[in-house]
């Protein structure tokens, strides 16, 4: 595993707005996608990624099950309200399409940093992006990276259980609404129907208890770029928990026939992946797992006797609110707020480090299955909104 600095195409700007990643650089010349340098990994390096992706997933589903089986929800933060619906949500399993884990890998060893599984972004440039890159630049070489196959593949199963059209809802941000109209464009390939609408364009029928578009017409399945724990804090959140299946959930997540017209929304991804994308699924893990080679000591209550660790908010995004401590010296961040609830404090991964960057590897899981993965650098020890994206080949 290396970082190998080459020359960009002339044309790259050009390139890639034409497949749709238009964030490619900010207004102020910034450069996120940087393709001066590209990392290299062995096929046994790439199988070693593959693997461990896999058996986290198996871990993260384990302790799902545990947290449930043992009411520890409150862990996450999750309101009793929410609960019964997060459990509902599990045993039923409706449909889950993708999630990203962020790897600390040193060509030695591969380290869980966190699961990104409500809303995870990064999509286009690791689906899309860097294949087309790797055809122009490297048409010999190869590519962790089966996630557009994936996901098509994944689209064409749920035509039983989703009602038409779906629909495809974000925030508004340009880089959500360009993962999000990706997304449906993968689903429009598998042969569904889909319609774009804004979460704030999304309205509420009281009379049918069920979320509308601008037209009127019940929304039965919405795929939406927007987490959880938002959803709930705002208005309308009690009104998504309606909708939500009840104790018996399986005729409301069976085939289409079976789902009636006017009613519970289809949610893309289900309300239980609150719990991968809370940063509390660290401890748990290691607390179920302490010593697994995959994983880093963390703990809900203080660093214990750990020197060096990073502290991190539950539901922070973006590097937000992150502080990095290294031999019980502050070299990223703050603790300011130190005792206050809402953090996890994991022990300090040894990452990949390179002409002065640190990577984190994002490796993609489409329907519960490794598909690929995404590089992000960044000039310091906290990945944030302005690392960059750096392509990768395996030989």
């Amino acid at each position: 595993m290396r970082r190998i600095k080459t020359t960009p195409r002339l044309d790259w700007k050009h390139r890639l707005d034409n497949v749709g990643f238009v964030i490619h650089s900010s207004r102020n010349g910034a450069i996120y996608w940087d393709e001066s340098a590209y990392w290299a990994f062995s096929e046994a390096e790439v199988k070693l990624i593959f693997d461990a992706t896999k058996e986290l997933e198996r871990l993260s589903r384990e302790a799902v099950s545990y947290l449930i089986r043992t009411s520890r929800l409150q862990d996450f933060g999750i309101s009793a309200e929410s609960v019964p619906a997060v459990e509902a949500s599990w045993k039923s399993q409706p449909p889950s399409v993708y999630g990203r884990v962020d790897l600390a890998f040193d060509g030695q060893s591969i380290k869980l940093l966190e699961y990104n599984a409500d809303t995870p972004t990064g999509l286009v440039e690791a689906a899309i992006a860097q294949w087309y890159w790797l055809q122009d630049c490297f048409p010999n070489s190869d590519q962790f990276n089966s996630l557009h196959e994936k996901l098509i593949a994944k689209w064409k199963d749920l035509k039983d259980y989703v009602t038409s059209p779906v629909y495809f809802s974000d925030g508004g941000s340009l880089e959500d609404r360009m993962t999000v109209e990706y997304l449906r464009d993968t689903a429009n390939q598998a042969g569904l129907k889909s319609l774009h609408i804004a979460m704030r364009d999304i309205g509420w029928n009281a009379a049918h208890r069920c979320f509308v578009d601008l037209d009127n017409r019940p929304i039965g399945t919405l795929f939406k770029l927007y987490p959880w724990e938002w959803m709930l804090s705002e208005p309308f959140g009690a009104n998504a928990l309606s909708t939500l299946p009840p104790e018996s959930p399986l005729q409301e997540y069976g085939p289409r026939k079976d789902r009636r017209s006017w009613g519970s929304t289809l949610w893309i991804e289900p309300i239980w992946k609150m719990m991968w994308s809370n940063k509390a699924l660290l401890a748990i893990l290691w607390e179920l797992n302490p010593g697994h080679e995959l994983l880093l000591p963390a703990y809900l209550d203080g660093p214990r006797t750990m020197q060096s660790y990073v502290r991190k908010p539950l539901l922070g995004r973006e590097g937000s609110g992150i502080a990095v401590v290294r031999d019980g010296q502050v070299i990223a961040g703050s603790l300011d707020g130190e005792g206050l609830p809402g953090y996890v404090w994991q022990e300090l991964a040894p990452m990949a480090e390179s002409d002065g960057k640190t990577a984190v590897f994002g490796s993609w899981l489409i329907d519960g299955e490794p598909a690929g993965m995404g590089i992000r650098e960044s000039s310091g020890p906290v990945t944030n909104n302005t690392s960059c994206f750096v392509p990768h080949i395996f030989r």
